[in-house]
């Protein structure tokens, strides 16, 4: 009785825990969605969005006046002697004569307010136009990981409806399969057929029974590896609801025009940061003006009394300083001939780029049109395979097919089966290809 009721609690709390654990079920844009607001890639895009917005301050304040306040306190355990030539307080004295005295008094202190301002700088002008425009930048490759994040959605997703659509391909040929070898099977035992035959027929079971086992792991591997790409907890249960057909019938119509890829528009904007760079080297020959201002005040005591109403001396300055480059050791010319060889190899790899994306449209249209092609005789391939496997097992249940017909047909099924899956596959990365290459990924 005991061992009764804990089977009956054994089984209450595994029923409560299968039912604790709810799933997901998640379209292709609640995935994109989800994973442009959870995935760490593009949260530290974000982040270096506003890391650049912070440095554009940054260079701003450096325009600004700069502000200070000092203090310093002294005391002068020993007092710094100093040796004049003793004619300076007693005309009396001696030619040669030295006379010391200790300078100064126990004890200092020092207040001052320092005024920085720059007036001119050719480079912070410069530096002012490459943080603006390197926030501009920022943000294109920030839309570079959020391509690249949504791309590996898309296509885990895509391979999760096609695995899941595997997984019922084959699930529908083992049943087949197990109903044709029960009812043979009863044949088998009333003799009206060999056990050669039935042997074959379970042979041709198992052989549907492993592909299946197979195209579940396949289903639960890319639903996994579709929560990482999702940034989901890779613990928490998610199931799809889109077909490979529904997906096909929502995927964008793979036209465009490479000049609005995004690499191309960072490369671009990369060689504009080198003509920045290649003009801050040129404007650091220019002169420079700066002006200060400072305000300070003094106090010299023999005791530690700096709070009493005793005097404090003030001291107040203000003036410019211009610095004018004329000699380096030609380390400006070389800074300079430096930027301007890495502008040059900018542009190079700008005009490299822009062949190879050509290369890509044209390769990815002509595989787009080969997969397309291969996708549709597949399907062709696949129901004819699927009536000639079921005009065989028709052929057996009446007596009149053989058992190892029917496996030969049943591997040519499977056989289809695959192709068709591989065709698909190529399918779907053919035009997810295309809408990377024309930037149809992202919304507008």
């Amino acid at each position: 009785m005991k061992n009764k009721y804990f089977t009956l609690i054994s089984s209450f709390l595994l029923s409560i825990s299968s039912f604790g654990q709810l799933t997901e079920i998640i379209t292709l844009e609640d995935a994109k969605a989800y994973a442009l607001e959870h995935h760490t890639k593009v949260k530290n895009s974000i982040q270096d969005i506003e890391m650049a917005r912070q440095q554009m301050i940054e260079v701003r304040g450096m325009g600004l006046p700069q502000i200070n306040l000092t203090g310093s306190f002294s005391n002068f355990i020993n007092l710094p002697v100093q040796v004049v030539d003793a004619s300076f307080i007693n005309p009396m004295a001696q030619p040669g004569e030295t006379i010391e005295f200790k300078a100064g008094t126990d004890y200092t202190m020092n207040g001052t307010l320092n005024v920085n301002q720059l007036i001119f700088n050719g480079s912070y002008i410069v530096g002012l136009q490459v943080a603006s425009y390197f926030n501009k930048f920022q943000q294109t490759a920030t839309q570079i990981s959020k391509e690249e994040v949504v791309f590996n959605v898309i296509q885990a997703y895509e391979m999760a409806a096609i695995a899941k659509l595997n997984l019922e391909l084959a699930d529908s040929i083992f049943l087949v399969s197990k109903k044709l070898v029960e009812k043979q099977t009863n044949y088998f035992e009333l003799g009206l057929i060999l056990k050669e035959d039935i042997d074959q027929l379970n042979y041709s079971l198992l052989m549907t029974q492993n592909n299946q086992l197979s195209a579940k792991v396949q289903y639960e591997n890319s639903l996994n590896y579709l929560k990482l790409t999702m940034g989901y907890p890779i613990h928490d249960v998610i199931e799809i609801n889109q077909t490979p057909d529904e997906l096909l019938m929502k995927t964008a119509n793979n036209s465009g025009d490479i000049s609005r890829n995004l690499t191309l528009e960072l490369m671009t904007k990369q060689v504009k940061l080198s003509e920045y760079n290649l003009k801050n080297k040129k404007y650091a020959n220019l002169p420079s003006l700066n002006g200060y201002f400072q305000h300070a005040y003094n106090a010299y005591r023999n005791e530690f009394n700096f709070f009493s109403d005793e005097k404090w001396f003030p001291q107040t300055v203000w003036g410019l300083q211009l610095n004018v480059p004329i000699f380096s050791g030609l380390q400006r010319q070389a800074q300079t001939s430096q930027a301007k060889i890495k502008l040059l190899k900018d542009e190079n790899s700008l005009e490299q780029l822009e062949s190879s994306l050509k290369f890509q449209e044209v390769k990815f249209k002509n595989e787009l049109i080969g997969a397309q092609s291969k996708f549709d005789l597949q399907i062709q391939n696949i129901e004819l395979a699927k009536s000639i496997y079921e005009n065989s097992i028709i052929k057996e249940n009446i007596g009149k097919g053989n058992s190892i017909v029917v496996t030969q047909k049943q591997q040519q099924l499977m056989s289809a089966q695959a192709q068709y899956i591989g065709s698909l596959v190529e399918l779907f990365q053919a035009k997810l290809n295309l809408d990377k290459l024309y930037n149809n990924l992202l919304p507008n």
